[in-house]
């Protein structure tokens, strides 16, 4: 590692430690020429998740968007900002360890339905409306109906 102030190659590890939930490691590191001390990051680089929309358009997969969506979702629903944060987390998770790098927006919006539809009923049919563009209500009675059949203890 290259020292920032004199450039000198050769720095030494002076100490090291997990950072963002041990996702990365924080080292301080001193250059042996003039001592100084300076602050390195080393973290795993993950390839890319790409969206690809109903219209063929790609797009990176965004965590931030998809909890936009899940807050608005869930608004004035009793859904902590902390369980919705690890749904987001957990469909990352599950895309990136299927191992592809392109994903159908649909297979995500489907993943983020799933799990909504067992946190809360309300934010998942909020969500749903949305996501399907219902154009009736008829299509709207038929998703209540479906969810139903999936939570037969709501009846």
């Amino acid at each position: 590692m290259r020292c920032p102030t004199c450039q000198y190659n050769g720095t030494r590890v002076v100490d090291s430690r997990p950072v963002d939930d041990n996702k990365a490691i924080r080292r301080r590191r001193e250059c042996e020429d003039c001592g100084f001390r300076f602050t390195t990051f080393e973290k795993v680089e993950e390839m890319p998740l790409i969206l690809v929309k109903k219209d063929g358009s790609r797009e990176e997969f965004s965590h931030e968007k998809v909890l936009r969506g899940l807050i608005r979702a869930c608004e004035k629903r009793p859904v902590s900002l902390d369980m919705l944060e690890g749904v987001v987390f957990s469909i990352e998770k599950e895309l990136r360890r299927i191992g592809n790098s392109e994903v159908k927006s649909e297979e995500v919006g489907e993943m983020v339905m799933d799990r909504l539809a067992k946190i809360d009923e309300v934010a998942y049919v909020r969500f749903a409306s949305v996501y399907r563009q219902f154009k009736d209500i008829n299509v709207f009675i038929d998703e209540l109906k479906d969810l139903l059949k999936k939570n037969p203890e709501n009846k």
